[in-house]
């Protein structure tokens, strides 16, 4: 875990191109607690630890589907679909998807030990955060980290999204959603440690996988909310992710920048979806 020494920072986004209607404004200045976090996502061979201890079954699990993204399943699987999101029809719902089955039971991560875990809740994610003694990060404490020390820069090393030309993430490039040239080495999820780290020492903040909040999320609770160790609206239907994940793309999707903010219900899992976790000092 890398120690995030606390004090104050500015929190949220005004980029030209951000999401206005998701909060990411107003720049505000939050004062955090100092406190540990993951280096980096919690791991496929991780949540194995876990279940061996604890016989623990995700949500996906329980309910027998979670949504994969269509490029990732095999021909005879895609045929077979019968169900997909409305208006984001690239996710279908495959059956007997889950993490130890990430494009369905045909599938495994016998070569993904390292990458992240993915198809896990909300709900799982926390599950695992208790088992480790740890918790999940609220938002400000994830941006506080991500921003690995910089001030208001639109990634978690700068400005530019391709610094001296080189990939510094894991996210879509090409035709979204049809076509993925993988040109920064990745097709899918990368492994956890994978690309330089920031100035914390936390890697892939940015793209790779969503990561799981504790806060309920709200476009509006924090314009005038507390500014000391703030934990989020007291109630909600969806949770805080962050991070942006390997579908991102500048044409559909830029939350890729670390001030960038989006939800998700706390029983919803997909293919992009993963974490990491803190603990206190």
């Amino acid at each position: 875990m890398c120690l995030i020494p606390g004090g104050e920072f500015l929190m949220g986004s005004t980029d030209a191109d951000g999401w206005p209607a998701d909060g990411e404004g107003p720049v505000r200045p939050i004062t955090l607690q100092p406190f540990h976090i993951d280096a980096c996502c919690v791991t496929n061979e991780r949540f194995m630890d876990f279940f061996n201890a604890t016989g623990y079954k995700t949500e996906a699990e329980r309910f027998g589907w979670s949504f994969v993204f269509h490029l990732y399943l095999a021909r005879p699987v895609l045929a077979r679909i019968k169900e997909r999101v409305a208006g984001s029809e690239w996710w279908c719902k495959v059956e007997g998807a889950n993490w130890r089955h990430p494009e369905g039971e045909a599938t495994n991560i016998k070569k993904r030990w390292s990458h992240p875990v993915v198809h896990v809740s909300y709900q799982d994610a926390k599950a695992y955060a208790e088992w480790a003694g740890k918790r999940l990060p609220t938002e400000a404490e994830w941006e506080c980290a991500a921003r690995g020390g910089l001030v208001q820069k639109r990634f978690p090393w700068g400005d530019e999204l391709l610094p001296e030309g080189k990939h510094r993430c894991n996210i879509w490039q090409g035709r979204f959603p049809m076509n993925d040239t993988g040109e920064d080495g990745y097709q899918g999820t990368a492994p956890a440690l994978s690309y330089q780290a920031n100035g914390y020492g936390l890697y892939n903040v940015a793209g790779n996988v969503w990561e799981w909040c504790h806060d309920w999320f709200s476009p509006n609770f924090h314009v005038n909310g507390p500014r000391v160790d703030p934990v989020g609206p007291p109630s909600g239907d969806r949770k805080v992710v962050r991070g942006g994940s390997y579908l991102c793309h500048n044409s559909y999707c830029n939350r890729y920048r670390v001030g960038a903010r989006t939800s998700n219900t706390p029983d919803s899992s997909t293919g992009n979806m993963g974490f990491r976790c803190v603990r206190d000092v």
